[in-house]
């Protein structure tokens, strides 16, 4: 097909830079991967259990649009329970990336903006460019902590949406209590709703992470078993809301109907196992794995020590982040440019979801090109 014959919108998104890294990855010999965002330990056995029994006991059809009942039963529960909201608004969706999109397409006009906090998970910036949004970044370097200032200063008659990504992809950043009140404030006061984009919530480590949803109704909370139990390729992923927001969760859960049509079924009835499964062992182990990582590189590079996630953000020494990663790639150590999550070409992303071993090794490689 010529380029001239393809959709505008296509022009509007670029291709995946994590997706190359991924390419590169299977032309190296033995690299140390600290490119990949999934776990490196295995889908517990229950829930494995869980889903075979599924299968095996017939549950192979489409379930509902918005997700199997009990579900979204036993989630709504659950939140209800942790964020105070009586009977909240659930439904299931192919993994948080599916969660993004059909809010996107059910919210964004062209033309409408949508605040982000830089840096930012990559589908954000591209599926709001391609339905024609506006994407108003506002910088969190160095720290990475949520910007309300620059927020506030942002706000303009066109603001549709404000983004809050915590614990963070790719900084690794936690916001606290009060930064979340202080968002929730400023959205309230012009009445903006905020999406609470909370993949990585299990993954934090110096305390639980606060929920955006529990300091302003008008929040569209996003979800997901992809990461917590390591399984990604399930895509499993949930939104969650308020009643007060009942009619933005029925519009999405039409356009699921014509686009996903429902997340894979079997692997529902196994996300009602994984609601009690207890990961906290393994939680403990990325906060090692991230503590591991953080004292070998801070004397070497400028970096914030992340609250959650498994992710570092790592400020390249005196040149470019595509520069340096070039660099790394050379020495077999596979890393992401910051560019990819950020207006800024200034940093890189590393993530800490391997072995120690490969993290050991990974990270001497790095500290040696400091020297060079």
């Amino acid at each position: 097909m010529c380029r001239d014959q393809l959709a505008d919108r296509t022009h509007r998104i670029d291709a995946s830079g994590i997706r190359r890294v991924f390419a590169l990855a299977a032309e190296l010999d033995n690299p140390v991967n600290f490119s990949i965002g999934q776990p490196d330990f295995d889908v517990p056995a229950p829930i494995k259990q869980a889903a075979i029994e599924a299968i095996e006991q017939g549950h192979n059809r489409y379930s509902q649009t918005a997700g199997d009942a009990l579900l979204r039963e036993a989630l709504s529960t659950s939140l209800g329970a942790e964020l105070g909201w009586k009977d909240p608004e659930v439904m299931i969706t192919s993994g948080v990336s599916g969660s993004l999109f059909l809010a996107f397409l059910a919210l964004i006009n062209p033309g409408d903006e949508v605040i982000i906090p830089d840096p930012y998970f990559v589908i954000y910036k591209q599926v709001i460019n391609m339905l024609g949004g506006v994407c108003v970044f506002v910088d969190s370097y160095p720290d990475f902590g949520l910007p309300l200032e620059k927020i506030s200063n942002a706000i303009s008659s066109r603001t549709k949406l404000i983004i809050v990504n915590s614990p963070c992809n790719p900084t690794g950043a936690v916001y606290s209590k009060e930064e979340l009140r202080s968002v929730a404030d400023l959205a309230r006061g012009h009445d903006i709703i905020l999406l609470s984009d909370e993949i990585y919530e299990q993954f934090s480590y110096d305390g639980a992470c606060p929920s955006l949803a529990q300091y302003y109704e008008k929040t569209l909370l996003l979800r997901g078993f992809g990461k917590a139990y390591a399984m990604t390729g399930w895509r499993m992923g949930y939104c969650a809301a308020h009643p007060c927001l009942k009619p933005i969760l029925e519009e999405m859960t039409k356009i699921q109907q014509y686009t996903f049509v429902c997340a894979p079924t079997p692997f529902q009835k196994a996300a009602i196992a994984a609601i009690s499964c207890d990961i906290s062992a393994l939680v403990a182990q990325y906060r090692r794995k991230r503590d591991l990582a953080h004292s070998l590189l801070r004397d070497r590079f400028e970096l914030a020590k992340p609250g959650g996630a498994f992710y570092l953000f790592v400020k390249a020494p005196d040149e470019l982040g595509t520069q340096f990663v070039e660099k790394a790639i050379a020495k077999n150590v596979l890393i992401l440019p910051g560019h990819i999550f950020s207006e800024r070409d200034t940093h890189f992303r590393l993530s800490y979801a391997t072995t120690d071993a490969e993290i050991e090794r990974g990270c001497d490689l790095l500290r040696s090109l400091c020297l060079q």
